[in-house]
């Protein structure tokens, strides 16, 4: 349906908004239907003077349309209040769903400047929308007579919902209440926008420039190739330059010889945003006093109580729990490998003993002592191009879908490669997919999966289908090389494809349950166990091919890459699960001044007796997953709570046979496609059989198996 009337208004008030005449006859493409294919998002026809109006307008529309459902004189029920709701705000979502994706992957000044008043009047209308009296009261009569309704499963589950998220944003508040949340939250949104500039902006201040060749001894080809491109783009030819971005940093720290190199390397990234004009110890500091304000408004003893009792966790100490009966082991795993490190040392004839520069460095050594395996010869076999094929193998094997690229789709950024996403045997369209590899200064760091639309189902029963896309800050080509991945990124290509996954197959009734719309404790899970077909020896025969002879990797570097899967587990396990439990430190403070984040960090080490040879995988001050936003504040442990699901549920794969054709079935239709529309271990358990315990993770990281953690006493059930 046409909404002609708000349309027009918002063109009306881009005219007036002056110009000249070319500016005048701009058509902003947020307020038409894109006639792009499967709707992609025109972007070589938005404009940065789109996004404030397109805001405003989608705004206007999405009021009226819950104007509408509050004015209607029927007593209120699924179909007139929750279905109207769920199909409302056709522009803000065409707006915001561009506007966030850009204002991370794609960012400018611009962009930076419209931040500042695009997130405050967005969440200030959130605000507005969640602590509507009137709106609330059709939502909690639907609510109230749910049972009696005779509702399917997901439109339940979808009630229940609606009531709870305005429940926890403020609907049953007094109005003064809802004033101060109201502040409150737009205190954070501001928080996190200076948060994560800070962050971007320190990020890229910070560089190392080497003038001596003979500094870079023991880097790969690849490494050193790429630190000349990036001195060569500075004005620095000839020279050598090293950033925080982690395809520069990571190869630094684990190949560099130069021990003081490393230092520099590693002392730049733990101190980033600590100090100096990007310095993000002061707004933590708001942050969790704004935080505690709110979990204190809302009822809750602390902002982690808050968070953690929408998910399947259901409160911070089962978390923790979890969490520790996994620190407990890597722990001892990390002193057997600082053990084994320090013999290497010492028999070169060092006189230090290992610090946490030394950790990949030595590590590295370690494994190629112990395995005889080089990970810089082993890259030579994972160029992107290969790992992409890699990745869409495994898709079609697993649930039947083909990735057809399409040249002359509409891209925001000329290394966007975009696909078009069928059915291998019927050839429906199923999604579209876009991909955005490598690192720039416009992109923040890691690696992400987001959506340009969602999916839902329409009145006529037929499917709109998603756009998603895929972020990575991968290794870039060289001038003598194509992008060689190391293993870690491998894995964080076959992770974020399975975020992409989750968001493309899903067949989800109702938007706001399809995809990725799932608890946050369970939303890894998709991700993390397609990590597991990365190295598996049949998918690797496939895709895995030296990018200059075009040789399939042979067996004996599989079995040598076998036999060190475990290698290092123990940092790579400690260092994630101490971030995670300082998070949920984080989230049980309620500070009425100041807090020491430096001390405090340190304070939570020392209670956990983190070996000195590691720290937390993110230091406070750039910790943008906790600080960034709310996305996992109290959250960061789900990578590891979704582990014990994913190490569980493949080891059916393996029993079974990685593409097994049934289990592929049962994990596509009780997890893929049913996003949040069901309970989520009701579904884990659908497919799997049973529900997991925390064996099969520590078995698949090779550490020593522990107790169980029934995590069905913490699903709600």
């Amino acid at each position: 349906m046409k909404r002609i009337p708000i349309i027009a208004a918002a063109a009306l008030m881009l005219a007036s908004c002056g110009g000249n005449k070319a500016k005048e006859m701009h058509e902003n493409p947020f307020l038409s239907e894109y006639t792009t294919p499967y709707e992609i998002p025109p972007f070589d026809q938005i404009e940065y003077d789109d996004y404030l109006p397109a805001l405003e307008a989608g705004i206007e529309q999405k009021n009226a349309e819950i104007a509408a459902i509050i004015a209607n004189p029927a007593e209120a029920t699924f179909e007139n209040t929750i279905m109207p709701l769920e199909n409302s705000g056709e522009i803000l979502d065409k707006v915001c769903a561009v506007f966030f994706a850009l204002d991370e992957s794609n960012s400018s000044p611009e962009m930076v400047e419209i931040s500042e008043k695009f997130y405050p009047t967005y969440s200030q209308f959130s605000d507005e929308m969640m602590m509507n009296d009137s709106l609330f009261a059709r939502i909690k009569t639907v609510y109230d007579n749910r049972e009696a309704a005779g509702l399917a499963p997901d439109q339940l589950r979808a009630v229940e919902e609606y009531y709870k998220q305005f429940v926890r944003n403020g609907a049953l508040l007094t109005p003064e209440q809802k004033e101060q949340l109201k502040a409150v939250n737009t205190e954070l949104t501001e928080l996190y926008l200076t948060f994560n500039k800070n962050l971007l902006n320190a990020t890229n201040a910070f560089t190392i420039v080497v003038e001596n060749e003979d500094e870079l001894a023991g880097l790969p080809a690849s490494s050193i190739a790429q630190a000349a491109d990036e001195a060569k783009e500075r004005g620095m030819e000839g020279k050598w330059v090293f950033t925080l971005h982690a395809p520069s940093r990571l190869p630094l720290l684990q190949y560099a010889d130069n021990r003081d190199l490393r230092k520099k390397m590693y002392e730049g990234y733990t101190s980033l945003a600590s100090d100096g004009e990007y310095n993000n110890l002061p707004v933590i500091n708001k942050i969790l006093q704004a935080r505690a304000k709110k979990a204190a408004l809302l009822g809750y003893d602390n902002f982690g109580e808050y968070m953690t009792a929408n998910v399947m966790a259901k409160n911070v100490k089962n978390a923790e729990d979890l969490l520790m009966q996994i620190w407990t082991p890597a722990v001892a795993k990390v002193k057997e490998e600082v053990a084994e490190m320090q013999a290497v040392a010492d028999a070169e004839g060092n006189n230090f003993k290992i610090a946490p520069y030394d950790y990949y460095y030595y590590a590295e050594k370690v494994r190629q002592q112990k395995y005889d395996l080089d990970e810089s010869k082993v890259r030579e076999y994972f160029a992107l191009d290969s790992v992409r094929n890699g990745i869409f193998t495994m898709a079609e094997r697993l649930y039947g879908v083909k990735f057809t690229e399409m040249p002359d789709a509409p891209k925001y950024y000329d290394e966007v490669t975009v696909y078009d996403v069928t059915d291998a045997t019927t050839g429906e369209h199923i999604a579209v997919f876009m991909t955005d590899y490598f690192p720039r200064a416009s992109k923040r760091q890691g690696a992400w999966m987001s959506e340009f639309k969602g999916s839902w189902q329409n009145a006529d029963s037929t499917s709109s289908r998603p756009i998603i896309f895929n972020i990575g800050n991968f290794s870039r080509p060289t001038a003598d090389a194509p992008a060689l991945l190391t293993l870690d990124e491998v894995e964080t290509m076959f992770h974020e494809f399975g975020h992409g996954l989750h968001g493309m197959l899903t067949r989800a009734r109702l938007k706001s349950q399809a995809g990725t719309n799932v608890d946050r404790d369970f939303v890894e899970l998709p991700s993390q166990i397609h990590e597991h077909w990365a190295m598996e020896p049949e998918l690797l025969r496939t895709y895995a091919k030296h990018y200059k002879t075009g040789e399939v990797i042979p067996d004996e570097l599989i079995e040598k890459l076998e036999a060190s899967a475990t290698h290092n587990q123990g940092f790579a396990t400690a260092e994630l699960a101490g971030a995670a439990l300082l998070d949920l430190q984080y989230g049980k403070l309620n500070p009425e001044g100041d807090t020491d984040v430096a001390a405090f960090e340190a304070n939570v080490a020392q209670q956990l007796g983190m070996p000195a040879e590691l720290t937390f995988r993110y230091r406070s001050p750039y910790f943008k997953h906790i600080f960034g936003s709310d996305g996992y504040a109290s959250g960061y442990y789900t990578y590891l709570w979704a582990e014990v699901l994913d190490t569980d549920g493949f080891e059916l794969f393996k029993e079974k046979g990685v593409f097994d054709p049934e289990t592929a079935r049962k994990f596509k239709e009780n997890v893929l496609e049913k996003g949040g529309s069901e309970d989520p271990m009701e579904l884990y358990v659908k497919f799997r059989g049973h529900e997991p315990s925390v064996d099969a993770l520590l078995r698949n990281r090779g550490l020593k198996p522990a107790g169980k953690v029934n995590l069905s006493s913490k699903s709600g059930k």
